[in-house]
């Protein structure tokens, strides 16, 4: 009975990607979230290699990278289109490579699909949002690549601190 049940844990778990800027507050608003069964910062969308993919090398522009948060959630409990809703309400999908302070590729608005039914998702998510900003929404929406997984430092950043965001 035991497998049955992990299998099935299994089959309904699904996994989302975003980048929203720096990764530390969109990881403490999922991990609130019910549903959502954890979460990892770390790096995709630039240079593929073998090996790992520092801070420095990403926030130095050397990789091409975005800061991202992967998400693992239980598809009976909460749905990718909530997640995309979550996505769009806690950053500003107009700036271009930008999230207010922070300046770079790396925190570009970013969703990244692993099927063609999270891309279709997306796309039309997008399209629903882009009736609400006069700016043109900036949001890339791109094939998941590999995800590169920060540094321990960065995981769960403000949980460890009791913050809720690092805007001060």
């Amino acid at each position: 009975m035991e497998g049955k049940k992990e299998n099935r844990k299994k089959k309904n778990t699904q996994t989302a990607v975003f980048g929203m800027g720096c990764f530390w507050t969109p990881q403490r608003v999922f991990d609130k979230i019910n549903g959502v069964i954890s979460t990892e910062v770390g790096y995709m969308g630039g240079e593929e290699k073998k090996g790992d993919y520092s801070y420095e090398d990403v926030s130095y522009g050397k990789s091409g990278h975005a800061e991202v948060i992967k998400i693992e959630f239980d598809a009976e409990k909460i749905n990718y289109e909530e997640l995309l809703r979550i996505f769009w309400t806690n950053h500003d999908p107009t700036e271009v490579n930008r999230q207010g302070p922070d300046v770079g590729k790396q925190y570009r608005t970013t969703i990244f699909y692993i099927s063609k039914n999270q891309k279709k998702k997306a796309e039309k998510s997008k399209q629903k949002e882009q009736v609400k900003y006069k700016e043109k929404i900036a949001t890339e929406i791109v094939k998941v690549g590999k995800f590169y997984r920060a540094e321990e430092y960065h995981q769960k950043f403000l949980e460890k601190r009791n913050l809720d965001s690092c805007r001060i």
